[in-house]
């Protein structure tokens, strides 16, 4: 009966550690420039990742910066507050340490809802998990007029 517990126990702990969501990120600064917007461990596992964004969350561009371990991030989903979203083929291999080609924004500087990328990570001599970053840069063209 021990066991049954300690079994269960075990599938329990590890089961919430698969289940807990990834964190929002919350953007706080509102100064034009590149900004950290999410970031998130890749691994083996899967091949899908999200970020949500909340707070100053316009951005006219965005970037994913690479570190650790080399991925391809093949396909990237950009949500809006609006309702409306942009699909992206990137297609790139990115080596550790490194950053994506820059993607402009439908439409200028938006308000973003999440970003989803599809990914392949890549097989490294140490099975390290890649440290994906995702910057936005704030143009504020909005405010300049």
């Amino acid at each position: 009966m021990k066991k049954v517990i300690i079994f269960t126990m075990l599938a329990l702990g590890a089961g919430y550690t698969e289940m807990k969501a990834q964190q929002p990120a919350v953007v706080i600064s509102d100064k034009t420039g590149w900004h950290k917007i999410g970031e998130t461990k890749v691994d083996f596992t899967k091949d899908r990742d999200e970020v949500v964004v909340m707070g100053s969350d316009k951005f006219a561009s965005i970037k994913f910066k690479v570190i650790d371990a080399p991925i391809e991030i093949t396909d990237i989903e950009i949500y809006y507050e609006s309702g409306d979203n942009q699909k992206v083929k990137l297609g790139t291999a990115i080596k550790a340490p490194g950053e994506s080609r820059v993607v402009n924004l439908n439409g200028g500087e938006r308000s973003l809802k999440k970003i989803v990328f599809m990914y392949k990570t890549i097989p490294n001599y140490k099975d390290k998990k890649a440290h994906v970053e995702i910057y936005g840069d704030k143009t504020n063209m909005d405010k300049k007029k």
